[in-house]
């Protein structure tokens, strides 16, 4: 994607704490024999560093694309809105509408994991994430009722090999823009909004 300098990621702690909040998104692998890329939207796991955790089931096709190349990428996006151009410069007859999002792609090298137990430690740790109450069943690799399904899916850790990160909110406007935009986003109030605008005020805040 493209990045222009007042789009990127100050340093790896902000994408790192912005990624750290989000736990879904798009992995693709390298299309087989010249085919297209396969892409799979999924549920993951990321430890805040460097490591990616997710199960998938087996008969997906992005399997044969990992093994052929496990060199993947997981896209993520969020915090989007559409921004009038009236916004930006206060006239819509010269000002041009854009989008704000903030998107963090990592470059990863793949490690299929098919050990039964390993594949449970997966879903222990997702888990963990996504039901922090505890109210599921025991998940071990012979007993309890998952341990049935194991079978049927296989894990996946995935390296980070290179991160790029873009927060796209006119950091190159002057902050008198960009403070209507954020009191425009308050007002609008669409699915979206509030995220543009918070990510908004915080690369402001932080300039």
């Amino acid at each position: 994607m493209l990045i222009h300098p007042w789009d990127a990621a100050r340093d790896d702690d902000e994408w790192r704490a912005w990624l750290a909040t989000r736990d879904f998104g798009q992995l693709a692998a390298n299309g087989v024999d010249g085919g297209p890329p396969v892409v799979v939207p999924t549920h993951f796991l990321f430890d805040g560093a460097a490591e990616v955790l997710l199960h998938l089931a087996r008969p997906n096709p992005v399997w044969a694309a990992i093994e052929r190349d496990p060199l993947v990428l997981l896209s993520v996006h969020d915090d989007y809105a559409y921004i009038p151009g009236g916004w930006r410069k206060g006239d819509p007859e010269t000002g041009v509408p854009t989008s704000y999002y903030a998107s963090v792609q990592l470059t990863c090298r793949a490690e299929v994991v098919d050990d039964p137990e390993d594949k449970a430690e997966i879903l222990r740790r997702q888990l963990a994430h996504f039901q922090p109450d505890g109210a599921h069943g025991v998940v071990a690799a012979g007993e309890g009722p998952y341990h049935r399904h194991l079978p049927g899916l296989r894990g996946l850790r995935l390296a980070v090999v290179e991160a790029r990160a873009k927060f796209k909110y006119d950091g190159h406007y002057p902050a008198e823009a960009r403070e209507r935009v954020a009191g425009l986003l308050a007002e609008r109030g669409l699915p979206g909004d509030a995220g543009a605008r918070e990510q908004q005020l915080r690369r402001m805040a932080g300039r």
